[in-house]
């Protein structure tokens, strides 16, 4: 029986007055893509943050692999005033390993660009430099955040593409918040529908399907089909 990597029950979260998530369970096992679909607001981001340990203030348990956890937002957040290189081993206190750093860029397609300063990457360019900088600490789960919404839709195919390959080779888990669909089932094992507020999750849909998927699969069309009849009953479309 495969071991759990990450558990979570979030049995309230409020913001003052405002509970926002309510009786959440959500489990990741190794290797596994999983994403989280729902309206603007209903909490899909303070999960994301839970998880992540960034909020603690939650009534509930969370049970995750302990420094082996890395975040990629929905801007990149590069510091403009190093270098790709540095700003993807920044978070190394004792010095980035070279070595390491050199392998990430040329697998996030970005050989040649280690000195360029984050002014002169494309949006895509610098999201690639966010996703390099989330797999230094090679964590076992990397949580993301919206990471494609600011690119155009051709670049956020290759993105997507580019993420499922890079977890493929790492051996990494992904645990994803997205408004897009297609998105979401493209990238996941399962996706997680969340009702509005105080949210909690009202169906998992199951995308049975090997990688590397046809964008245009049947299944993918029924399961968005699926997907939209629930996002429609919880009043978000």
């Amino acid at each position: 029986m495969m071991q759990t990597l990450l558990d979570i029950q979030v049995v309230r979260k409020s913001f003052a007055d405002v509970t926002v998530l309510h009786d959440v369970r959500l489990s990741l096992q190794p290797r596994e893509a999983v994403s989280l679909l729902g309206p603007s607001g209903c909490g899909k981001s303070t999960l994301l943050r839970i998880v992540a340990g960034l909020e603690q203030d939650f009534h509930g348990t969370l049970h995750s692999p302990e420094g082996e956890v890395a975040f990629v937002f929905q801007e990149p957040r590069l510091m403009p005033w190093l270098t790709v290189e540095q700003n993807i081993g920044f978070s190394d206190d004792n010095g980035y390993d070279r070595a390491w750093v050199a392998q990430l860029i040329e697998e996030v397609g970005l050989t040649g660009f280690a000195h360029a300063l984050p002014k002169a990457l494309s949006g895509g360019m610098a999201q690639r430099v966010a996703i390099a900088r989330g797999l230094y600490s090679r964590p076992q789960v990397l949580l993301l955040d919206e990471p494609f919404s600011a690119v155009d839709a051709f670049t956020r195919m290759k993105l997507q593409d580019l993420l499922l390959q890079l977890a493929a080779h790492h051996a990494i888990a992904l645990l994803l918040v997205t408004h897009d669909v297609d998105e979401a089932l493209y990238l996941s094992d399962r996706v997680l529908v969340m009702d509005n507020r105080p949210s909690s999750i009202r169906q998992e849909l199951a995308v049975q399907l090997p990688h590397p998927r046809d964008r245009r699969d049947p299944l993918l069309a029924r399961l968005k089909a699926q997907a939209l009849t629930e996002l429609q009953q919880a009043h978000v479309i």
